[in-house]
């Protein structure tokens, strides 16, 4: 055990900040440590936009949900999967770069350097005493997120990152059992098993939820898994994201 795992074993998402904007130095910091996360090949297909604009940020907010923590925060980070720059890369050293930048492969790369660098900056936010949320409600509308944003082809804004000062806690959410995540040598596939292990979660947070909320609340991981994966969300992605020039190929 050290401090940096305390920290990332502390983690909790903060939806109430305080009024107070980071400073500079706080940003270049964050954005610095979202830098040295590990990217596929060295490409740092990822960019970031901070959103100061008062105006976008309450724009950004009514479009993930309403949810107001999107506009009151210390700074509103969006993170993108980012391929334009490898696009003028190609005209300007004369590469036919096109088949490779509309593969699954490149998109793939893009999304997961684009989280890499997301998770850094989460911790090295909370490492600094600050609260972080992930805001996935931005891509209830990319369309207008990227008008918003002018974002050209070949960027896809994937997530917003709320950053602040904390106003009061909240408490760490149980994640699921380690054995339920961490298999050796194979996958482990017993539905015996794995009934057991999500019944056991399901009792804890159901537990969690009834504490949290003095009874009001107590429902299961499972029904809550179910009722979400049931509904029909953000069908138009697939046909957004080829427009942008992603996973055509």
């Amino acid at each position: 055990m050290n401090e940096t795992i305390e920290t990332i074993l502390k983690h909790r998402s903060i939806r109430h900040f305080k009024n107070e904007p980071l400073t500079e130095e706080q940003i270049r910091t964050i954005v610095s440590s979202a830098q040295a996360a590990s990217t596929s090949s060295y490409i740092q297909a990822y960019t970031i936009i901070g959103v100061m604009d008062r105006a976008k940020k309450k724009k950004l907010a009514e479009l993930a949900g309403p949810q107001s923590y999107v506009e009151e925060n210390g700074h509103f980070f969006v993170f993108c999967a980012d391929l334009y720059r490898h696009e003028k890369i190609g005209e300007w050293e004369n590469a036919d770069v096109i088949p490779t930048l509309e593969s699954t492969e490149k998109f793939m790369v893009a999304l997961i350097d684009a989280s890499l660098a997301a998770q850094n900056a989460s911790i090295a936010a909370e490492s600094m005493g600050l609260g972080i949320c992930y805001i996935g409600g931005i891509r209830n509308d990319l369309e207008s997120v990227s008008e918003l944003l002018e974002l050209p082809d070949r960027v896809i804004p994937l997530f917003g990152l709320a950053v602040g000062l904390p106003e009061g806690s909240s408490d760490v959410k149980p994640r699921l059992p380690l054995e339920a995540i961490y298999h050796e040598d194979s996958y482990q596939r017993d539905e015996g098993s794995m009934k057991e292990e999500l019944d056991r979660y399901d009792e804890t947070i159901s537990s969690y939820y009834h504490a949290r909320t003095a009874g009001k609340r107590s429902d299961r991981w499972t029904e809550q898994m179910a009722n979400m994966l049931s509904g029909k969300k953000r069908l138009y992605m697939k046909e957004f994201i080829e427009k942008k020039g992603f996973n055509k190929r």
